[in-house]
């Protein structure tokens, strides 16, 4: 099996379906349908990633090596077998961190250009 490919994190930033698996695989290692309902749940049921889209991505993040496939199950008795886990790489944690950061800027763009209001804490509320 040829090396995966590493997208450099500064020249490629991920795609949003890619950088939301990221997130979820961020604190576990989860198989396809966990990963759907997490990224569901994480965008408060705004973003539902269809199978086409989810796998798809699955795949990219796989061959730049941003994640893997988990070698055991969660839980082998509770669980199916044919499920594959996947699991955040280093490289795949450095990147959903360079695409956290750069959202980040953005955002803050969007408060000095007076598109959002500060966060109270930002405007010496508290916290």
């Amino acid at each position: 099996m040829a090396a995966p490919q590493m997208r450099s994190v500064q020249g490629a930033p991920v795609t949003p379906a890619e950088f939301h698996i990221l997130l979820a695989l961020a604190d576990r290692d989860r198989h396809g349908y966990a990963l759907m309902q997490q990224i569901a749940a994480d965008s408060q049921r705004v973003v539902a990633l269809g199978p086409g889209t989810l796998y798809g991505a699955i795949r990219r993040l796989l061959e730049t090596g941003y994640i893997r496939e988990a070698e055991s199950q969660v839980d082998p008795d509770l669980d199916d077998a044919r499920r594959r886990y996947y699991r955040l790489t280093p490289a795949g944690r450095a990147a959903a961190a360079a695409e956290a950061g750069r959202l980040e800027h953005l955002v803050g763009l969007a408060y000095a250009r007076d598109l959002m209001a500060a966060p109270a804490r930002a405007r010496g509320g508290r916290r």
